[in-house]
């Protein structure tokens, strides 16, 4: 990792085994832009029941990241919100949203789970399941953590594609952190207690220490992969798997 930059980002995207077997391609996808001492991530997870939930995940992130990182605290939430909608028309127009309206967003649907970080501040805005996390690397004992949100049904969650999506959109800041962690839900399950209370100490310092050690950029990737793709990893979730560390300074 270079030392001349301030904000360092590292990001990997697993394809889940149950997408292997089908022979079908993670759905996952992550983007990060910096400004300055700006970061915007953002990282989204294609609802497998989505013909073109791929699509879905690349759009939003693509659109969030180029568009927020020229935002700034005071005006965050409304160009957030701002932001989402261009996501959504880019699919309504989109060659494959044959019926040209928001009704074909159905075929794009995904996840959204972003941060907005100026400095030791931050805010994690979040639709449907995934989770972030922010801390500081000198007391990983006091974190801030955005939760997913699910329906009434395990399986159920919700999309920046549906009609009210806006009721679903959430938001939490924070303070003195200078590290954040975004993730999809196929790896939340690694990283957090069932309650999303406690996090799971025994993998996530291990990776956090590896990521603050390793200056090789390739290494520390390949290294994050593997621990996300290996024997026991896919055994526990045969979800796909994104994972996005940023370090702030």
């Amino acid at each position: 990792m270079s030392k001349k930059q301030q904000i360092q980002v590292l990001a990997t995207s697993i394809c889940g085994a149950l997408h292997q077997v089908k022979q079908l391609p993670c759905q996952d996808y992550s983007c990060a832009k910096i400004k300055g001492h700006k970061l915007v991530a953002v990282v989204s997870d294609g609802a497998g029941s989505a013909k073109y939930g791929k699509i879905g995940a690349k759009i939003i992130c693509e659109t969030l990241s180029d568009i927020l990182v020229n935002s700034n605290m005071r005006n965050i939430k409304r160009d957030i919100i701002e932001a989402i909608e261009i996501a959504r028309n880019k699919l309504i127009n989109h060659p494959k949203n044959h019926r040209k309206d928001e009704y074909g967003l159905v075929d794009f649907s995904a996840t959204l789970v972003g941060v907005f970080c100026h400095r030791d501040r931050g805010i994690f805005f979040h639709i449907g399941d995934g989770a972030g996390l922010a801390y500081n690397h000198n007391n990983t004992d006091s974190f801030t953590i955005s939760e997913p949100e699910n329906g009434a049904f395990s399986c159920e969650t919700y999309f920046y594609t549906m009609t009210d999506w806006q009721n679903c959109l959430r938001y939490v800041t924070f303070e003195n952190a200078d590290r954040v962690m975004l993730m999809t839900d196929g790896v939340t399950g690694f990283v957090f207690s069932d309650d999303f209370y406690k996090i799971h100490r025994n993998f996530l310092i291990p990776v956090i220490d590896y990521l603050e050690n390793e200056p090789r950029k390739t290494c520390a990737k390949n290294a994050l992969a593997n621990t996300l793709d290996d024997t026991r990893a896919r055994r526990l979730n045969a979800d796909d798997k994104t994972i996005l560390w940023a370090k702030l300074k």
